[in-house]
This record gives C-alpha cells, sequence and structure tokens, in this order.
C-alpha cells in the first residue's frame, strides 16, 4: 500500500506540475470533484487544512477556472448571504482527464485480467481501505 500511494503521489505531482498548480490544490479538486459541492467548512474539514489556507487554494483554483464560489440567490430569506458553496466546474476535465489517461488505459488492462466477483472484491476492499485513511485523517485533522 505504501508503494502505490508513493505511486499516485507521484503521478498527482506531475499532473499538478503540468496544470500548474499546487499539489493540495490539486487534491481540494478532486475532493470537491467527488464530494461536492461543498461549504469552504466542510472541504476544509475533509482536506485537513486551516480555512485560511483554504482560502488560498480556493482563490488559485478559481482564477484557474477551476471551480466556482456561489452564494444564494437575494431575497431568500432561509440562508445567509455570506453561505458560500463551491463546485468544480467541468470546463477543464479534458485536461485532467488527458493527464490521467495512461493510467486509466493501464487499469483497464489490469482491470481486464480479473472475474467480475474478483471486482467487486477489490473495490470492497479499496473503499474500506479510503473509508478507513479519511477516519485516520479525521483523527489527526481534529486531534
Amino acid at each position: 500500500m505504501r508503494g502505490l500511494r508513493n505511486q499516485l503521489s507521484l503521478l498527482n505531482q506531475q499532473v499538478s506540475g503540468r496544470l500548474t498548480i499546487k499539489n493540495l490544490d490539486l487534491d481540494c479538486l478532486e475532493l470537491v470533484a467527488m464530494h461536492g459541492p461543498l461549504s469552504p467548512s466542510a472541504l476544509a474539514r475533509r482536506a485537513g487544512v486551516h480555512p485560511a489556507t483554504l482560502t488560498g487554494i480556493l482563490d488559485r483554483l478559481q482564477r484557474g477556472g477551476w471551480i466556482t464560489r456561489d452564494r444564494p440567490a437575494d431575497g431568500d430569506p432561509d440562508t445567509d448571504r455570506r453561505t458560500v458553496t463551491v463546485r468544480a466546474l467541468p470546463d477543464r476535465n479534458h485536461e485532467l482527464f488527458g493527464l490521467y489517461a495512461g493510467m486509466s488505459a493501464a487499469m483497464d488492462r489490469i482491470c481486464a485480467d480479473y472475474s467480475p466477483a474478483e471486482l467487486e472484491l477489490l473495490a470492497g476492499f479499496l473503499r474500506r481501505m479510503t473509508e478507513a485513511g479519511h477516519e485516520a485523517t479525521e483523527h489527526l485533522t481534529s486531534g
């Protein structure tokens, strides 16, 4: 697992370098794309970063055309006008997909060697490992 984590980190470093964004910015963009739209505070908790740090990340991602910060419509009495929701913009997805195309093709080749039942088992394992990582991150973030 450590080897896989390290190699994926190196891949993401190359991707973020090609996109001229920081590694942490790419991580936050992926979190918004996977779990969004999110409030900045929810994203900061999920990413394990201080809200002030996240403000800089969101500024860079918004300037780069990766995300938008949406405010509630005027006249809605049930929402705080200061509330912001962060949403990923799909306009630049082709750039991301293109940079990950080599890894995606390799994963397709690897998965072709497994039966549907084996793939289901592997997917369950990966979901459980992802959740364990999320819980460990939450523990370190809150403690």
